[in-house]
């Protein structure tokens, strides 16, 4: 008899042999014992997880002579003929090479005759998202509407490239990748099979190389059967592959605990001289500081760690914290991307093995706010709460063990420079206790006579002193309202001021409103300038360019020197107004003007040039200054 593999041999036969698809066999067999047969089935789920294998179970199920059946018993004709793939009313097609409208033709012609032998024709078209657009559209109404013998079976592992139109018009069943204790217990019962004694290390390996799927288990275990010679180790594994396997991982990594550079870099070329690939080194170092931190973490399950948690170095363990161990891990995620596009693998790998080498010296962020609140605690002297340590609670990626001597002596000597500290302001403290508290005496009156002060004979005494309140002011002004008539005591004025200021100061005028009330010029100019400042900037600051001001009891007349100021007034007169109105509490009019040496000089001046009339229309504006 010719060799069969292990993947052939071990083909599941019943929905009970389905490894880690139990949901999906439980509800096909309760749908064949209710007699609830779909006309369409669609299986995904990631390569070698029994997709394929199910269908050929349903289709025996559904045409076994003694059925349909959930348990087809595998010895009857049909049964016989659909495991050995040579039925007739069971077709098998390749998706990926049958992708043409063509064959989907066919098969429409195909379902047309009824089944010659079964009760079913059942069609399993294997990569079926591998179907042309046109290929899935010819298809739609045949899925839809079968003949009541025709059964179609899809398998695919990209479940998203197949038409939401061919999804609606099938039962969807989701295979999963299988846990790998299930996969080791396979190989073991396959080793057994064969009389084939294996280590569980070594089928732990297998399993976890096979990444859950069967298919690839079984294929990586033929391939270690054919050179173990009957005994399947890890070390003939490790041999044999190219690996480097716990014991050489421990011996490497001890080097960078212990900082032993030169040691860790003539270990590691003896490795690569053995033959052991780069990208392996860097994938069983990822696998090993990964293990180092689900240990840390508190993790002893074998078929995550690979190994037993024994296996691992305690020397590395003890060195470094869960931190460390984590930016290790880092390190090799991200050499892994990196050696593409390098210069030199081989240097990417031993600069990150040198880097390994002072990792115990590697300080975490929360081990810099340790020493910032130790620091502020010595500085401040007050004792910062450990709420980790008081909690008892231990953070994911905090190593719950001692630190190193390094670290330790620093904590140490900070807590003694902090009780020192807090002991002499203890001390300070209890010495301000023992001063009495300070005592008020007796202001001392000093006589101006003795420091030499002598009193102004001219000045007039007013009858109160610094110690008294002064006596209430009768004289006053607070309003223009109670004014007798009496004109201002004013000082000398410069005679050059109101050139500087740009218009006359009118501190001597009055005017008498139409209500009766009488108020200066200046006052009602100030009023006006304070309140357009808010409401018209640009018009307060031309007013304050402006002339004399004409004031009587219902007008005020105002001259500007230009003709832009003048615009530019007009344009705010409204609110001026408004405000003139406001202040002198009547209604009030505002008059403005050129003066009259403007009128005269633009007797004076000369026609305005052609070119500037274009401009002038051209921006449909008019000329305020200047002369032509």
């Amino acid at each position: 008899m010719s060799y069969e593999v292990t993947a052939a041999r071990r083909r599941p036969q019943q929905f009970d042999d389905l490894v880690g698809q139990e949901f999906v066999a439980e509800t096909l067999k309760n749908s064949i014992k209710s007699k609830k047969i779909a006309h369409a089935y669609l299986f995904a789920g990631p390569r070698g997880c029994g997709k394929t294998s199910t269908a050929r179970i349903l289709a025996k199920a559904l045409n076994c002579q003694r059925g349909p059946t959930d348990t087809p018993c595998g010895q009857c004709a049909n049964c016989q003929e659909i495991t050995k793939g040579t039925s007739l009313d069971v077709i098998e097609i390749d998706g990926a090479s049958n992708t043409s409208v063509e064959n989907i033709r066919q098969i429409k012609d195909e379902v047309l005759f009824p089944p010659v032998n079964a009760k079913y024709k059942i069609y399993i078209i294997d990569e079926v998202h591998m179907l042309s657009t046109s290929a899935f559209n010819a298809l739609l109404k045949t899925i839809e509407e079968p003949p009541p013998y025709v059964i179609f079976i899809f398998a695919t592992t990209e479940l998203q490239k197949v038409p939401a139109t061919i999804k609606s018009r099938c039962q969807q069943y989701n295979f999963r990748l299988v846990a790998i204790d299930k996969v080791k217990q396979c190989l073991t019962d396959a080793a057994k099979e064969l009389n084939i004694q294996a280590d569980d290390e070594a089928l732990f390996w297998i399993a976890r190389e096979s990444t859950g799927s069967m298919r690839d288990a079984y294929t990586l275990f033929d391939q270690v059967v054919a050179f173990s010679e009957g005994h399947i180790t890890y070390e003939k594994i490790r041999d044999k592959l190219g690996l480097l396997g716990i014991d050489r991982l421990n011996k490497i990594f001890e080097g960078c605990a212990v900082g032993k550079t030169d040691e860790v870099l003539n270990i590691l070329d003896e490795y690569l001289q053995g033959g052991v690939s780069i990208e392996q080194i860097i994938s069983n170092s990822a696998d090993y500081l990964r293990s180092l931190l689900l240990i840390k973490s508190g993790v002893s399950k074998e078929s995550l760690l690979g190994n037993s948690k024994e296996r691992f170095s305690s020397i590395v363990l003890g060195a470094w914290n869960a931190v460390q161990i984590e930016r290790a891990l880092s390190i090799y995620l991200q050499l892994y991307r990196d050696i593409r596009y390098s210069v030199s693998p081989r240097y990417e790998l031993e600069l990150s093995f040198s880097r390994l080498c002072w990792i115990n010296r590697y300080v975490s962020n929360s081990e810099v706010k340790e020493a910032i609140d130790a620091a502020r605690a010595l500085l401040g002297g007050v004792s910062v709460p450990s709420e980790d340590v008081s909690k008892g609670e231990s953070s994911p990626f905090l190593d719950g063990g001692s630190l190193p001597p390094e670290q330790s002596a620093s904590q140490n000597a900070v807590a003694i420079q902090s009780a020192e500290i807090n002991e002499k302001l203890k001390i300070h403290v209890e010495q301000e206790q023992t001063v009495p508290p300070p005592s008020f005496q007796k202001a001392i009156v000093v006589e101006p006579s003795e420091i030499g002060y002598t009193e102004n004979p001219d000045m007039e005494n007013d009858g109160w002193t610094n110690f008294d309140s002064p006596p209430e002011d009768h004289q006053g002004f607070s309003d223009f309202d109670d004014y007798s008539g009496q004109p201002f005591a004013t000082s000398e004025v410069p005679e050059n001021h109101t050139k500087e200021a740009g218009f006359p100061v009118q501190l001597n005028d009055f005017f008498t409103l139409s209500n009766g009330k009488r108020m200066a010029v200046a006052q009602l100019r100030g009023n006006l300038m304070a309140a357009l400042s808010i409401s018209a900037p640009f018009a307060a600051s031309n007013l304050d360019k402006t002339g004399e001001w004409k004031v009587d009891a219902t007008s005020v007349n105002i001259t500007v020197e230009n003709n832009y100021d003048l615009q530019l007034i007009k344009k705010y007169s409204g609110e001026i107004t408004a405000e003139l109105s406001n202040i002198c509490q009547c209604q009030m009019q505002f008059n403005i003007a050129l003066k009259e040496m403007e009128l005269e000089e633009k007797s004076e001046q000369v026609e305005i040039p052609v070119q500037a009339k274009i401009l002038v229309d051209i921006f449909k504006g008019t000329i305020v200054a200047g002369r032509m």
